[in-house]
């Protein structure tokens, strides 16, 4: 059982990516790619490169530069971490939740 200094705590660690975020993410995608999918259609955990949503590294830059617009963050195309950051809607939304300005 957890104390309320502990819940306290908790809520003072980093954002995690919620629901709405997510579905903000999602709607962002659709729209600056035109996809042809809805946003409510992108599951969290679906893949977005390749195989899963079927983006490719132009699909990828160009969601880079409108999330880095909307929330004031840098995603760069020679970051280590990109493929993790945009391995699915999920992980995206994190990245988003923990970096973001705006």
């Amino acid at each position: 059982m957890s104390t309320l200094s502990e819940s306290s705590s908790q809520s003072t660690a980093a954002p995690a990516a919620d629901a709405a975020l997510m579905r903000e993410v999602a709607e962002l995608v659709v729209s600056s790619l035109n996809l042809e999918t809805t946003a409510a259609d992108i599951q969290p955990d679906d893949a977005l490169y390749g195989d899963g949503l079927g983006l490719d590294s132009i699909d990828i830059l160009e969601i880079a530069l409108v999330l880095s617009k909307r929330y004031g963050l840098q995603l760069r195309a020679d970051h280590e971490d990109n493929t993790a950051i945009f391995t699915s809607l999920r992980s995206l939304s994190e990245h988003i939740a923990l970096q973001r300005t705006k």
